[in-house]
């Protein structure tokens, strides 16, 4: 939408071919291709951009500039050099900290004080290349990684306009090449990780219920019960809970950990809606010990 805004001539826009999706599993565009059609652009749909094919095909767009965007789909080293001034990313991190496929949950879950965006040329290694801008934003304490990311995706559109507009101008800053000696790799994200380790401290597993949310999710198993966990707290002053060791109230459902303990606010049962701890307990016989009981 930036671009558009900023009256750019988008010769064409690439984006995956439409998915199933819902529970009738039909084709549903993505977003991108939905903005694109409303604004009468071009859209393409490469199931690969290795044909040459298609890569002759954007060869005859004579694009000045290709800007990518969690496209999804590794770019050919022929196009990478194609456009006159090469291809730009918006990646979701300060690089060189957090090159890879999820820079946003890694820097939550390793309790980064702060992130941002970088304008970035694109290189055959991965993230690797010459930086021209960054934008900063400080990762709040309830920060999860959907809240981050919408927060990122404001500060990339604004990263990436004032870059367009510097070169336009024919002021674009000096690319700064990163300094390997910091770098960080954010791996991909798994299912098999979001399982709640007890043995693990308060802090690490609410910082790991904020950064797999929206997925995979954190979940645990409480009460015979595979339970998925949207958000929790650090509870402070609960010390002497065992690694995994469950005390409830009406409203509150506290496990430990292996320091203090974790106070459970919202959770969802499978195929249930989310809920709060309160309104799981009150449905609940969990057959465990209660709060104030010995």
């Amino acid at each position: 939408m930036g671009l558009i805004e900023a009256g750019c001539d988008i010769v064409a826009v690439l984006t995956q071919p439409d998915r199933p999706a819902g529970r009738g599993k039909q084709l549903r565009a993505s977003p991108v291709k939905q903005l694109a059609l409303e604004n009468g652009l071009n859209v393409l749909q490469p199931q690969s951009l290795k044909s040459v094919e298609w890569q002759e095909t954007l060869a005859e767009l004579q694009p000045d500039l290709m800007v990518v965007v969690a496209y999804g789909l590794m770019i050919p080293e022929p196009l990478l050099t194609m456009p006159h001034h090469g291809c730009w990313n918006i990646h979701a991190s300060l690089l060189p900290r957090w090159r890879g496929a999820a820079p946003i949950q890694r820097a939550i879950e390793a309790g980064d004080r702060q992130t941002g965006v970088c304008i970035m040329q694109i290189e055959v290694t991965l993230d690797t290349g010459p930086v021209y801008k960054c934008l900063t934003t400080p990762i709040k304490p309830l920060d999860t990684a959907d809240s981050l990311h919408d927060r990122l995706a404001v500060l990339g559109a604004q990263a990436l306009g004032e870059c367009i507009r510097l070169l336009i101008g024919g002021k674009l800053p000096l690319p700064v090449a990163q300094d390997e000696s910091h770098a960080v790799y954010a791996k991909k994200l798994s299912k098999a990780e979001a399982e709640m380790d007890w043995s693990q401290s308060a802090e690490v597993l609410q910082r790991r219920v904020r950064a797999f949310n929206p997925w995979p999710v954190a979940w645990c198993e409480i009460g015979g019960q595979r339970l998925r966990i949207w958000s929790a707290e650090v509870e402070d002053n609960v010390t002497d809970l065992k690694p995994g060791q469950v005390f409830y109230d009406q409203q509150s459902l506290i496990i430990g950990t292996a320091d203090k303990a974790l106070n459970i606010l919202e959770l969802q049962r499978p195929g249930g809606q989310r809920i709060t701890a309160g309104q799981f307990l009150n449905a609940q016989n969990l057959g465990l010990v209660k709060l104030g009981e010995n």
